[in-house]
């Protein structure tokens, strides 16, 4: 059996998450404590007590979100260290989660860099302002199109049926109007603080370039689907490489998911807080199954899927 261990990305956080593991995992208990103090930041309070708009900032919802995730599978291989992952991904953030299940960095690095990153697209941000949406109901081929006329740039391609989109506040305005046009059923703006997965967010590649030169990343136990290509990798410098191209460059989750398919994966883990996964995974192959990860009692329910 194939087994892929996946991992969620900015957009999955909320209050409360990895509360549960903690109350019952002493694993759980050390991650947090260890976020706390590498970060030197009270991101467990924030998790579990603090307000949305706080935890939903980006430089710290990044680390945040990357935590969370490691609380669940510290306590997920523990209670069933049978299932070992034939390759691993995450959407977008979550790769950064997915490079240490493989192996390639440890919580300490990832969590440096998740929240450098996050700092680094804040500034973004607020240097080169835009905005991100959703468009539902055209063809790629299409939002491509409208593109090329109005300066947007395609971000996401998640999923069938939806292409999200980044840009200037003007530029997405634009192109919501030409997607309405051109048949879109509906032009979602999303709730995020900038324009990610463009060129808007260049200074924050080069920055976070600089960031990742220092750190040693290990040759891949498993392989990891990239972001950016949609094919394994295992060697550190390109996995350096795709990680600094993910802030400015669009992400490939549906091909990514598509690539794992194709290689007989029957067995899916999606390891941290909520389901959007799960739901982007009806719409790419309505016959996969996902298992969620990301509370005590999913995990003890583990037991009757094995």
């Amino acid at each position: 059996m194939k087994t892929a261990f996946l991992f969620p990305g900015q957009g999955a956080q909320y209050v409360g998450m990895g509360e549960d593991l903690c109350e019952n995992s002493p694993e759980a208990r050390r991650i947090f404590e260890e976020a706390d103090t590498i970060l030197n930041l009270p991101l467990t309070k924030m998790c579990f007590e603090g307000s949305f708009e706080e935890l939903t900032r980006t430089k710290n919802c990044q680390p945040a979100v990357v935590t969370a995730s490691m609380a669940a599978l510290f306590v997920f291989r523990k209670a069933h260290p049978h299932f070992v992952p034939s390759y691993v991904a995450g959407l977008s953030l979550g790769e950064y989660s997915a490079l240490v299940a493989a192996d390639i960095i440890n919580l300490h690095d990832a969590l440096h860099l998740v929240r450098r990153r996050g700092e680094f697209m804040e500034a973004a941000s607020v240097k080169n302002p835009g905005k991100m949406s959703c468009v539902l109901g055209i063809d790629v081929k299409v939002v491509e199109e409208i593109c090329k006329t109005t300066g947007a740039q395609i971000a996401n391609l998640n999923c069938p049926g939806q292409v999200v989109v980044s840009g200037t506040n003007t530029q997405i305005e634009a192109l919501a109007l030409k997607a309405t046009e051109e048949g879109a059923k509906r032009v979602i703006s999303l709730d995020v603080s900038g324009a990610f997965h463009s060129s808007l967010m260049k200074d924050a590649a080069v920055k976070l370039k600089a960031e990742i030169d220092k750190i040693h990343f290990n040759k891949a136990k498993y392989p990891i689907i990239s972001n950016v290509d949609a094919k394994e990798q295992t060697d550190p410098n390109i996995i350096k490489l795709n990680l600094i191209k993910q802030v400015d460059s669009a992400t490939y989750w549906e091909a990514s998911m598509r690539h794992l398919v194709s290689q007989g994966v029957d067995c899916y883990f999606e390891i941290g807080p909520g389901t959007v996964l799960k739901g982007l995974f009806k719409k790419i192959d309505p016959a996969v199954k996902v298992v969620n990860v990301g509370k005590w009692e999913e995990i003890q329910a583990i037991e009757r899927y094995s």
